[in-house]
């Protein structure tokens, strides 16, 4: 099929329009259990479902750094298509049928790979066959429905520290200027042994957890938040693997030391799943 002249040229503006576009903003989104993608009674669906309202900004590309891939050192998929990763077990059928084929953005893993070089970090891996996994896609899928924006995931390192993932961030900031949407996607508590009933109130530690987070975070105390582990009540409790609360740290990193933070959504599930997401804007330099 050949496009029309005007198909091309609204495409030719729109590619321009983004190239030119410069970013504040930052996030972090606790993208909670799979089924987030299809669950409407879960309330984090609706806030998603809802995303162009909090971001009405178009990004040229988006990077997302997940919980569900973790590597021993940087890594980032470079490839033209993103396949759909089903990376869970044990879910409805209709889960392993869906799909977000997001195009890849292989010049945007460039810069990745080059800014996080040009940090000091000895070494950036490339994975040319991997997808885009539920960390990444569930979220987006609400997020952005189209599927029509290029996406690069780059992986964590869970066996480093929080600090190491907040520089991380501050090496990707100047992504921001190329339009570049930066996504971390965790869980603001993430402890499968603690799942109870939907219905159930939130636990306790959670809610301690929960509540230094975002007092720590409104009042930009970020090197407290690197700090968590011995900062934060109940932090191992929150928290037994870091997986997914490091990408909160690369995202608070990539807006910088002044940025200012706005809870974007709160609420909770199944008794100690917070769903609370922060987004993060820039300080104005002058």
């Amino acid at each position: 099929m050949i496009e029309s002249v005007d198909s091309i040229d609204k495409g030719s503006e729109e590619k321009e329009k983004n190239m030119g576009l410069k970013l504040k903003e930052t996030f972090f989104i606790s993208h909670g259990s799979p089924t987030l993608a299809i669950d409407e009674s879960i309330p984090a669906w609706k806030f998603l479902n809802s995303w162009k309202e909090v971001f009405p900004e178009k990004p040229s590309s988006i990077l997302v750094i997940s919980g569900h891939w973790d590597t021993n050192v940087p890594t980032v998929n470079v490839v033209d298509q993103n396949e759909t990763i089903h990376d869970f077990y044990g879910f409805p059928r209709a889960m392993y049928k869906l799909k977000y084929p997001a195009p890849g953005a292989p010049n945007l893993a460039k810069k990745v790979k080059e800014l996080l070089l040009a940090s000091g970090l000895d070494h950036v891996d490339e994975e040319r066959k991997r997808g885009l996994d539920h960390g990444a896609w569930v979220p987006l899928m609400l997020m952005y429905p189209e599927a029509d924006i290029p996406v690069c995931q780059l992986s964590l390192s869970s066996k480093r520290g929080a600090t190491y993932h907040y520089n991380m961030g501050k090496a990707l900031a100047p992504l921001k200027d190329e339009g570049v949407l930066i996504i971390g996607s965790g869980s603001a508590t993430h402890n499968l042994s603690t799942i109870a009933p939907r219905t159930t109130p939130p636990a306790p530690w959670a809610l301690a957890f929960i509540s230094w987070l975002k007092d720590s975070l409104l009042h930009g105390r970020y090197e407290e938040v690197n700090e968590y582990e011995e900062k934060a009540p109940y932090a191992k409790v929150a928290h037994p693997w870091p997986d997914h609360f490091f990408p909160l740290h690369v995202a608070m990193g990539a807006a910088g030391e002044k940025a200012k933070t706005q809870i974007v959504h709160d609420s909770w599930d199944g008794g100690s799943f917070s769903y609370a997401s922060f987004g993060f804007t820039a300080a104005t330099t002058t």
